[in-house]
């Protein structure tokens, strides 16, 4: 079995996919790890010359006033931990928590924490074993990264958490461990990257779908002609529009319909590259904003080696996911809309000239009439989940 060295810097959505579904191994690359010591050292540093910084030796959120004494720092990001463990719901999946796990360790290896490389050990260990700590779906609004979730998986790392399968050593926070445990969008990250990887492959399906479906009514494929595309050329339409040619090139139902007795086909099928290609390139833009938030700090404080600096900000926020996530959304019903119409048309005899609902006995059976039904049920339901989740906020 091959090992995928971490470095900080160099998870994809491919090498994501392997470690999460195909168990591939992973290991600290040494530079992480040196980086990592250089971050930790710099802090122990300021946390012995007794500068206030928040997480180190501060209160949370609006307690970040309190000072903390040293003798309580331990105490501290234990009890960070397990009162902000509070998450409900049905626990995530073998898979998700395998996301969930890596993209923390990815976040943490870049060196920015101020933590020890111990930490990205055990999370390691967790993959390395596949290991699966129970973590609750629910609980997280984002705003300051996925704080409850997270917690779950910081209480699995002391010792303390509850497991659905296996079990790890726990051991004793340090630092500012405790908060780089539970800050950043690392599980929004995680379920992005595992809905991007199945929005592909459901991307690639439609399409043949539809093609499929184009023999069966014996549409036309000239608007797919590379032409067509030539004059508006948006890269996810001439994409799809290359697909659908390719995909009927050799057909025999299209050879034999070179003159097509239609004028036009309904716009289900003519205006399959322009829906499905507004689609594609939407999933290129939430692609490429997933793989950004894979090898990025989303801690906070983050601390800068180099410059002997350490800043307190922003990076925890979780709106460029939800947007994206929102966006991959109407995407995807975007393209189940459409395809809910060429099942009708498939159906309706005089549009396709097959027999009425796809029945061989035309009233004795009723053929595919309620499998519509249904497509227009999940096709309704999806309009619902669709509505944007990125636009509302409450205050906590």
């Amino acid at each position: 079995m091959s090992t995928f060295t971490l470095t900080g810097n160099n998870l994809t959505l491919q090498k994501l996919e392997e470690i999460v579904y195909h168990n591939t191994s992973v290991s600290l690359g040494p530079s992480a790890q040196t980086q990592m010591e250089k971050s930790q050292k710099l802090l122990e540093k300021w946390r012995k010359e007794k500068k206030t910084i928040y997480g180190l030796n501060t209160g949370f959120g609006s307690l970040s006033d309190v000072k903390i004494k040293d003798q309580d720092l331990l105490t501290l990001q234990k009890n960070l931990v397990r009162s902000h463990a509070c998450g409900a719901g049905l626990p995530f999946s073998e898979e998700e928590v395998r996301a969930i796990v890596l993209v923390r360790a990815t976040s943490l290896a870049k060196g920015y924490s101020g933590v020890r490389p111990l930490l990205v050990t055990k999370l390691l260990e967790l993959l390395n074993k596949n290991v699966i700590p129970l973590i609750p779906q629910k609980g997280s609004v984002g705003a300051s990264g996925d704080l409850a979730p997270s917690a779950h998986l910081a209480l699995a790392l002391i010792g303390e958490g509850e497991f659905l399968k296996g079990k790890i050593a726990g051991i004793e926070l340090q630092g500012r461990e405790g908060l780089a445990l539970i800050n950043g969008t690392q599980v929004m990250t995680a379920l992005s990257a595992l809905n991007i990887l199945q929005a592909q492959k459901l991307a690639l399906l439609f399409d043949i779908a539809s093609a499929l479906s184009l023999e069966a009514v014996q549409g036309s494929r000239k608007p797919f002609h590379a032409h067509l595309h030539s004059i508006r050329p948006h890269r996810g339409q001439k994409e799809v529009a290359q697909r659908l040619w390719k995909l009927t090139e050799k057909s025999k139902i299209q050879e034999k319909h070179k003159e097509c007795t239609k004028v036009q086909d309904a716009y289900s099928f003519r205006c399959i590259p322009q829906v499905h290609g507004s689609s594609q390139d939407a999933l290129f833009f939430v692609q490429k904003i997933i793989e950004t938030e894979l090898n990025s700090v989303t801690d906070n404080p983050v601390i800068f080696t180099e410059e002997k600096l350490w800043i307190s900000g922003g990076n925890f926020h979780g709106q460029y996911l939800s947007q994206a996530m929102d966006f991959l959304a109407i995407a995807m019903t975007t393209l189940v809309n459409i395809s809910e119409r060429r099942i009708e048309k498939l159906l309706d005899s005089k549009f396709s000239g097959l027999p009425p609902f796809l029945a061989k006995n035309e009233g004795l059976e009723s053929g595919l009439m309620l499998a519509h039904v249904t497509a227009s049920s999940l096709a309704s339901y999806n309009k619902v989940l669709s509505h944007p989740a990125s636009t509302d906020t409450i205050p906590t």
